[in-house]
């Protein structure tokens, strides 16, 4: 079977830097590594040695001048004469990144940068969401140990280098046919090794408290918006900085309003005779009350627009949002006989009007009748 390009391989122009070549391996690496395609491995693994090859000898000066010109021809016996694709410290730099992000090592430091970060779901009123709110939460986390200053260690007492990895928080393994790094498993990475623990938080260096906080809720907010504070995750180990905290928004089912985006929408049920003559209805809004103009012969489910009257965008204040109004005519219930009567005569007279009074039912009508003609032909 011929081989393929190796700029098809990569998927990657001939003239391609050599960012251009590492960024292209590292992509299809990731992808196609074995250790993240178990259920379809003999695949994975002949895609993985591909782009490996067409990455090695697209690093190395030589072997690709040789590609250039004569295709892979002209690469036969290259590798006996001593080829590694090398391409200098190039290539072992793609390594080291690559499997950092698969295995969690690589040749950076895996000491930890800080403490994780925490979720906090908050529900709060449709109403402090518009118009913001500050309120008070207690949030169970993890904070340094003030017995040890977050080290860990028995006050006086220091952490010792990591017999394993050598304070290094690395060790070496062996994948594929390559020496890997990843994390250190005696130290987890921090390169040290508490002999004399601490006796309040047992050599953790942290310990479980509530934390009372008090949180600012911004104008504008929306349901699944998260608010970001800064250092109120978890504390780290070894004194290790804390993460942050995600307030997580939740906003509860109202009575009256249903939110989309900066808008607001909702119903407003009026009279058989508003809905026919027009006139006014007062509505509620976010911010009191308003007065709807109903025109005459308004048919159930109209929806009438009062601008500005939504909700002011968290991100830009000059927007604010509408209010929708669905006008829902209402039929009366619990008539009396005089009523009764009066309908029914009044139900006559428009009947007596066609098309001109009920134009929709007329419609309706002459689209039954239609249809059965249809059926009986």
């Amino acid at each position: 079977m011929s081989k393929r390009d190796y700029y098809e391989v990569l998927g990657i122009q001939k003239n391609a830097s050599e960012s251009d070549i590492k960024q292209a391996y590292r992509r299809l690496a990731m992808k196609y590594h074995p250790d993240r395609n178990q259920d379809n491995l003999e695949e994975a693994e002949a895609k993985f040695k591909e782009a490996k090859e067409a990455c090695e000898v697209l690093m190395d000066t030589d072997a690709r001048a040789r590609y250039d010109r004569f295709g892979h021809d002209g690469l036969e016996g290259f590798a006996a004469s001593g080829f590694s694709g090398a391409g200098g410290a190039g290539f072992g730099d793609i390594f080291g990144d690559l499997f950092s992000d698969i295995f969690g090592g690589g040749r950076q430091s895996s000491r930890q940068a800080q403490g994780a970060n925490l979720k906090y779901a908050l529900d709060i009123d449709l109403e402090d969401a518009v118009h913001g709110v500050e309120t008070e939460i207690n949030v169970p986390r993890m904070v340094g140990c003030d017995g040890c200053d977050g080290t860990g260690a028995r006050r006086g007492s220091r952490p010792g280098t990591c017999g394993t990895c050598g304070g290094h928080g690395q060790v070496r393994m062996q994948q594929l046919g390559f020496t890997l790094q990843q994390t250190c498993p005696a130290c987890h990475g921090q390169g040290t090794v508490i002999t004399d623990p601490c006796p309040k938080c047992d050599g953790q260096g942290r310990m479980h408290e509530t934390t009372r906080l008090a949180i600012q809720i911004p104008a504008g907010i929306d349901h699944g918006n998260q608010i970001r504070i800064a250092g109120k995750g978890e504390a780290g180990r070894a004194g290790v900085a804390p993460g942050d905290l995600y307030v997580q928004i939740r906003i509860r089912p109202h009575s009256i309003f249903q939110r989309d985006g900066n808008d607001i929408y909702c119903e407003v049920p009026i009279s058989i005779g508003t809905a026919t003559l027009g006139g006014t209805v007062e509505v509620p809004t976010l911010d009191g009350r308003a007065n709807l103009k109903v025109r005459p012969e308004t048919q159930s489910g109209k929806v009438v627009r009062l601008r500005g009257k939504g909700i002011r965008n968290v991100r830009a204040a000059s927007e604010i949002g509408n209010l929708f109004c669905k006008l829902v005519v209402e039929t009366p219930v619990g008539l009396t006989g005089k009523q009764k009567a009066l309908l029914k005569e009044f139900d006559e007279l428009i009947e007596k009007g066609g098309a001109r009074h009920s134009p929709n039912q007329n419609n309706w009508t002459q689209r039954i009748k239609s249809f059965w003609d249809r059926l009986a032909a």
